[in-house]
């Protein structure tokens, strides 16, 4: 089950899972022609209510008998914004926490019995930006807490045989960046750019040695690693991938 399984990172993961033959639940807001090509079986769900989040645990059971990795990828996207922090008035943090911290944790609630019983794995997109405090700050404080959330939980569920780890990526090709009307967009305009120049100037702002914005399949490869077999003693990690942009040890 791929949450954002739309566009960007989660369309990625849907298609690395797809490639490999492991049976999806896709999950968006709004199911796009791009997620319905990818094979998965499309949802279109709120992820931001605890009723959206119900519902699509209930299909996902429906549709495949049993849950053996979520992928808790939704959060940002649509929600990103520019405003700091005497602009972001209790809206803004409500929405964004809503999405990025408690729809993992409703859906985690509601998959994890399935997950116990076919001793599955979690997989949490969380972003480098919860490590060095940089982006809209109600964003990277859920996604903060959303890596405590993994470490907790792979603690207590871990000798259950429940994996779970968090992704943390850097920049990265999405719409986030490239879309004219997001986060991107947003932040080019106040600087007064284009946003082709403004994409084109993230990965030496960001200190990324590889010159480039990482690229949605390189996330979607390392979750399903995370997800697989192959990873079998990884508990309770947090797997940077951000073209070495951190630099914290």
């Amino acid at each position: 089950m791929v949450t954002g399984a739309s566009r960007g990172i989660g369309l990625a993961v849907v298609r690395t899972l797809t490639g490999e033959g492991v049976r999806v639940v896709g999950a968006a807001r709004t199911v796009t022609a791009e997620l319905k090509d990818a094979g998965a079986v499309p949802v279109a769900v709120d992820l931001s209510t605890p009723e959206g989040c119900a519902e699509l645990v209930q299909r996902a059971l429906a549709e495949l008998g049993g849950i053996d990795l979520l992928v808790n990828n939704a959060g940002g996207g649509d929600h990103f914004t520019a405003a700091g922090f005497l602009t972001a008035d209790d809206e803004i943090w409500e929405r964004s926490w809503a999405l990025n911290f408690f729809a993992p944790v409703r859906l985690i609630r509601a998959a994890l019995p399935s997950l116990i019983e076919r001793r599955g794995a979690i997989v949490n997109v969380s972003s480098i930006g919860a490590r060095n405090a940089t982006g809209p700050i109600d964003y990277a404080t859920a996604k903060a807490a959303l890596n405590t959330l993994g470490k907790a939980l792979a603690a207590e569920f871990g000798p259950r045989g429940v994996r779970v780890n968090t992704v943390s990526p850097g920049p990265t090709r999405t719409p986030v960046w490239e879309d004219p009307d997001g986060y991107g967009a947003q932040q080019a305009a106040l600087g007064g750019q284009e946003l082709a120049d403004y994409v084109a100037r993230v990965p030496a702002r960001s200190g990324q040695l590889t010159g480039r914005l990482v690229e949605p399949g390189e996330v979607a490869d390392l979750i399903a690693f995370l997800g697989s077999d192959l990873a079998a003693s990884v508990h309770g990690a947090d797997y940077v991938i951000d073209g070495g942009a951190l630099k914290t040890v």
